[in-house]
């Protein structure tokens, strides 16, 4: 099936018309108002390199985890409620971004954390709308995650590390502050063994497109972000998980 290229107008064509790769078009730009666009019409950019055009995917099946469904390794719930990390969120989603972009990743070289992404994220944290969730360890960065909020979703985007779980307990404790606030799912985007040992689940693209529009209809909570509940807090909130 031929690429369907993206005009200078801010129009996607239906994440129905997806290619069998997810692929629904190549082109156009990173702008805010095409990302949250994107977004909102269920689908996501991911570019392949610097100097080719960026790729807007809507894979089918698309994996998603509900907060209230959520649950913990029990190694994890051991360590975070031994306050080894303090989870902030918004307060350096720039350190967060590069990296994300500087880690390494098994099989990939480079980072689809192109220059123009990333100049796109950092406009839609200035709006309140792209959050970072932060672990720290004697007042050093030492991974985390970041992500787009809208209505009752939360698109997660990329996560890192330089200290071991550190961005685990971030996501554990980003999932429990979720759950608590009423947010209806996070979109994973694709399978990882790390998500789906939190309970992460593939969706078909309807079954998406339709948790997707009610979620939008629910208020968006803007930043930056400050959570009720910390690592120990967030451990007593989700549940188990038999090892």
């Amino acid at each position: 099936m031929a690429l369907r290229w993206l005009g200078p107008s801010l129009r996607f064509p239906s994440p129905f018309s997806a290619d069998e790769d997810g692929i629904v078009a190549v082109g156009g730009d990173c702008t805010p108002e095409r990302l949250l666009l994107a977004y909102r019409s269920g689908i996501f950019p991911w570019p392949v390199s610097e100097v080719l055009p960026v790729f807007w995917f809507s894979p089918d099946p698309r994996w998603a985890l509900r907060p209230a469904d959520a649950h913990l390794p029990r190694s994890l719930r051991k360590q975070m409620r031994r306050g080894v990390y303090e989870v902030r969120c918004d307060t350096v989603f720039e350190g967060v971004i590069d990296g994300c972009a500087a880690a390494a990743r098994p099989g990939q070289q480079g980072t689809w954390i192109i220059p123009e992404l990333r100049e796109g994220f950092m406009a839609l944290h200035d709006l309140g709308l792209a959050h970072s969730i932060e672990a720290w360890r004697d007042g050093r960065l030492v991974g985390g995650l970041y992500g787009l909020s809208l209505g009752g979703v939360f698109f997660g985007e990329s996560m890192y590390a330089i200290a071991p779980d550190a961005s685990k307990v971030a996501f554990a404790t980003l999932l429990a502050n979720l759950r608590a606030w009423g947010f209806a799912f996070v979109d994973c985007q694709t399978r990882t063994e790390h998500l789906e040992r939190f309970g992460a689940v593939p969706w078909t693209r309807r079954e998406f497109m339709d948790a997707l529009k009610s979620a939008l209809a629910m208020p968006t909570r803007t930043g930056p972000w400050t959570f009720d509940l910390g690592p120990a807090e967030a451990a007593e909130a989700l549940r188990g998980d038999a090892e």
